[in-house]
């Protein structure tokens, strides 16, 4: 019998980072595994060297989607020959829905009998809840990472898998004390500022951070911001902060989990991260912003749940202080982290908050990467009892 194949699509940041956690997790569970795959960076690392370019495909908003169709389009086709000239046995699409979904299709077109897997769902529980007949539709199998996503699916028929948040078994308890002395912040109140990983939240929420992060500054000198540059938009930032009057540090990625600890507040565009400092046990303020069109649809049409914030969501409260859209102003933004930042006893009622809504997202289950590799090597074994001759390709 031949090695099994297997065939991973990442085209954003965050997915490219699971699809490298999950190839992690594939050669521990199943070592014969023969991997291939489209992403980044991060997919490389672990030996997946990707001949399509993601470039381009990591999009913010409905509006901003439609300018990218034609890239995600040909990637699509491109991801589509890749996957064809591998002949996997199973092809796993992590995360970005709209070009996923058009590489789903296409691959389907040309290996009819390959299992098609959708690891992190759309998030029908916000927004656009058909979307779940849809992935039904083109799917075999779903592994979403919350349990309150599964109910969306009932009478679909679709085998699902709840493998937890990806972010909670990525971090680990950071070192407050040894970051403050490395940057000299030990008598210092600490600000997080963390503006997003992509062009367009750095377009739109970043300012808006900024000025709350320079509001708290003219008011306390003990204030500092840190900053922790995410290297997708790492040149943006550090062109950003050439021009910032307040006191602030930039730091990498190697160092997030000790600043997310050492933080006295962050002031957060909502997204993974808030799950990542959330971990640290430091309590956030949150803002989003898309373009007008987009906005409008999606407030006005499509978006289903009250909050934006996973946290919230697991929560079904407003238990971190969200800003969207015209809401999003620096004012705003500084007068809930003031409340933080200086009184103790907010802070702590939010952080008991975060830790209740991680824990209700999995926190205490296996990491994600593993829990979605061990049901992959589950569907592949079934597979192969139900079909002997699938693994026979020429």
């Amino acid at each position: 019998m031949k090695p099994r194949r297997v065939f991973i699509v990442a085209a954003e940041p965050s997915g490219d980072e699971l699809a490298g956690e999950l190839v992690a997790a594939l050669r521990r569970v199943e070592p014969t595994l023969e991997l291939a795959g489209v992403g980044g960076a991060k997919l490389a690392s672990h030996g997946v060297i990707s001949e399509v370019s993601i470039e381009g495909l990591s999009v913010l908003g409905l509006t901003e989607g439609l300018s990218a169709l034609r890239t995600v389009r040909r990637r699509a086709l491109e991801t589509s020959e890749a996957a064809r000239r591998f002949t996997p046995d199973a092809v796993v699409f992590i995360d970005s829905w709209g070009f996923t979904l058009r590489a789903a299709k296409a691959i389907r077109a040309l290996l009819p009998n390959a299992v098609l897997i959708k690891m992190v769902g759309p998030q029908v529980f916000a927004s656009r809840p058909g979307r779940a007949k849809t992935v039904a539709q083109v799917y075999d199998a779903l592994f979403c990472i919350h349990d309150f996503e599964v109910p969306y699916y009932d009478g679909t028929g679709l085998p699902i898998t709840v493998i937890g948040n990806p972010a909670i078994a990525r971090s680990k308890p950071g070192n407050a004390t040894q970051f403050r002395q490395r940057h000299g912040l030990k008598d210092k109140r600490v600000v997080l500022l963390l503006p997003g990983s992509r062009a367009g939240e750095i377009k739109r929420v970043a300012p808006a951070l900024e000025g709350a992060a320079a509001l708290l500054s003219a008011a306390d000198p003990s204030v500092e911001v840190v900053v922790v540059l995410a290297p997708s938009v790492e040149e943006q930032i550090r062109a950003r902060a050439a021009t910032w009057t307040f006191k602030h540090h930039l730091v990498g990625e190697a160092e997030k989990c000790d600043a997310f600890a050492a933080g006295d507040v962050a002031l957060a565009c909502s997204g993974t991260v808030t799950t990542e400092v959330a971990l640290q046990g430091t309590p956030m303020v949150l803002g989003y912003r898309l373009g007008a069109i987009s906005a409008f649809i999606l407030l006005k049409f499509l978006l289903k749940s009250r909050y934006i914030c996973l946290l919230n969501i697991a929560l079904n409260r407003m238990a971190i202080p969200e800003f969207l859209q015209d809401e999003l102003t620096p004012q705003n933004i500084a007068q809930a982290a003031s409340i933080l930042l200086y009184d103790p006893k907010s802070a702590q009622v939010q952080r008991d908050q975060q830790a209740l809504a991680l824990e209700k997202m999995g926190g205490s289950h296996a990491p994600a990467p593993q829990r979605a590799a061990e049901a992959l090597v589950a569907l592949l074994n079934k597979q192969n009892k139900d079909d002997p001759q699938s693994n026979n390709r020429p």
